[in-house]
């Protein structure tokens, strides 16, 4: 447990007044739904990218990815070089053409309502098909929040697990039902920052109180050769303290790793920043703010995990506490406090732009496509408000167990939506002969992909990440569907591109 004294609850209670500060702030301009869900197009570049990667990143940021690491040595950080790779080629691929498609797409401010307009359904199954898979997983993966917010505060308070997460679950709530899209997006410009500062700070501390890098190598061969080289993992025994014999990744492990990055293109919550930039033009500047934040990000949690193997005397019960173990031996009270609240930034930037994600599936795809076509912006909002409450309830239900790592849940839910949507928004921006047909069944085939994979143990065994067979499935689903059923719409959305710039601009 962290020592808890007054400068570390001091500076944990000023970070989320500050927080719910700004939702209050941005609370009284939300009065239609587009300012709830897409905060009316008006991001710019440095929000828009800050917001889409701390969104993005979670708190398996500062808690998964470096246990895992700690765990099983460099073999872990495959996932991190899929991840880098695919945050650039999202920004370069997909972002400039879904910003200016939802514009065209009467101004659709969700994926769902995206695809409705752009394959011209008119029976709405596609917009009810995606926006009950973006439920689902979306619970899941806000489930993922509330487990790595109870292990935060179960390790800085001492209090018991379920106390813990209940007190994160409000936490997240109380912030996501005030604020909206633009508060969540301001804020999560800050928590991202706020990340990049911890993790560049706290690996460069540890290994200056080492000695150096060599130094950190030495102790990380010491404690088990082939914990420094990438082709193995080892296993970590917590009671014994000790590294088993390690193992190798191989050629699966590793391209399962690498697939983490496929993932990108099917999030709707880093999507919906794509879709809420000022214009199309921003998009250039915030691909380098957001691919450098990664790059530099996933190298300090990489880190992390390897500082804790190198400096902890102590085996630690539970790996993905390194983090926070490494802050309680390296740092000062006040200190200690900053980096903490830098947990909790990525715990509430991603399970807020979830929940508000989720909520306008429920909101804008449900209630008004189906209950009440003509209800106010402001009946609207409250909808949302309510919707959100709903989700973090079903979602803190899943978490009460605690049994999952949050790295587990985190990939379950990645891969669902990696694999139902990212395909079909390829190939929606760039095959302009993708029917309605080919979508469903593209999102359909990964989203069952990924749910049956992860069933079945003779499956699960093999160590084939169930992105990889979900996106396959789906590319292919989606390919025949689009080559051989349905209509081509009549509108021609891929072809004519001079115009981007023009159609970027925001709407009302």
């Amino acid at each position: 447990m962290v020592d808890l004294n007054a400068p570390v609850l001091v500076t944990f209670v000023v970070y989320l007044i500050a927080m719910i500060g700004i939702g209050l702030w941005v609370y009284r301009r939300t009065v239609t739904l587009s300012d709830f869900a897409l905060g009316g197009r008006d991001l710019n570049a440095p929000t828009a990218a800050l917001s889409a990667q701390a969104s993005d990143m979670s708190g398996w940021l500062l808690l998964g990815l470096p246990g895992a690491v700690y765990a099983a040595g460099i073999g872990a950080t495959w996932i991190a070089v899929g991840l880098a790779v695919g945050t650039y080629l999202n920004w370069l691929i997909v972002a400039p053409r879904l910003r200016t498609y939802t514009a065209r797409a009467n101004n659709s401010i969700s994926l769902s309502a995206y695809f409705e307009e752009r394959f011209e359904d008119r029976t709405r199954s596609i917009r009810v098909v995606s926006a009950i898979v973006i439920i689902v997983f979306f619970t899941v993966y806000v489930s993922s929040g509330l487990v790595a917010g109870g292990v935060l505060f179960e390790s800085t308070f001492g209090v018991p697990y379920t106390t813990a997460v209940t007190v994160a679950t409000l936490v997240i709530v109380v912030y996501a039902f005030l604020g909206g899209f633009l508060a969540v997006s301001l804020t999560d410009a800050v928590q991202g920052t706020l990340m990049f500062l911890a993790l560049l700070v706290l690996p460069l501390l540890g290994i200056g109180v080492l000695g150096g890098f060599d130094v950190l190598t030495g102790q990380v061969q010491a404690a088990s050769p082939d914990l420094w080289t990438l082709g193995t993992e080892a296993t970590y025994d917590a009671e014994a303290g000790t590294w088993g014999a390690p193992e190798a990744v191989g050629a699966i492990g590793i391209v399962s790793l690498l697939a983490w990055g496929l993932g990108y293109f099917g999030q709707p919550h880093i999507v919906a920043r794509f879709m809420g930039i000022r214009s199309a033009t921003m998009v250039p500047t915030a691909r380098r703010i957001g691919t450098t934040w990664v790059v530099v990000t996933l190298a300090g949690a990489t880190l992390v995990g390897l500082v804790g193997i190198g400096l902890l005397d102590q085996p630690l019960d539970d790996p993905e506490t390194v983090f926070l173990a490494l802050i309680q031996e390296l740092l000062n009270p006040w200190v200690g406090g900053v980096l903490l609240a830098a947990v909790l930034a990525a715990i509430m930037s991603t399970a807020d732009s979830q929940l508000i994600v989720s909520s306008t599936a429920l909101t804008e795809d449900f209630y008004r496509a189906f209950l009440n076509r003509d209800a106010s912006g402001m009946t609207l909002v409250w909808v949302g408000r309510a919707t959100v409450i709903a989700v973090a309830i079903v979602a803190y239900i899943i978490a009460l167990p605690g049994e999952t790592a949050i790295l587990d849940i985190v990939a379950f839910a990645w891969a669902g939506f990696g694999a139902a949507f990212g395909p079909v928004i390829i190939l929606s921006l760039f095959w302009s002969r993708m029917t309605g047909a080919g979508a469903m069944a593209g999102i359909v085939a990964g989203a069952a992909t990924v749910l049956v994979w992860e069933q079945v143990p003779a499956l699960v065994d093999t160590g084939v990440y169930s992105m990889l067979p979900g996106w396959a499935a789906a590319l292919i689903a989606a390919f025949v569907g689009g080559r051989f059923f349905g209509k081509v719409p009549e509108r021609a959305w891929v072809g004519d591109y001079a115009d981007e710039e023009a159609e970027a601009a925001p709407q009302a």
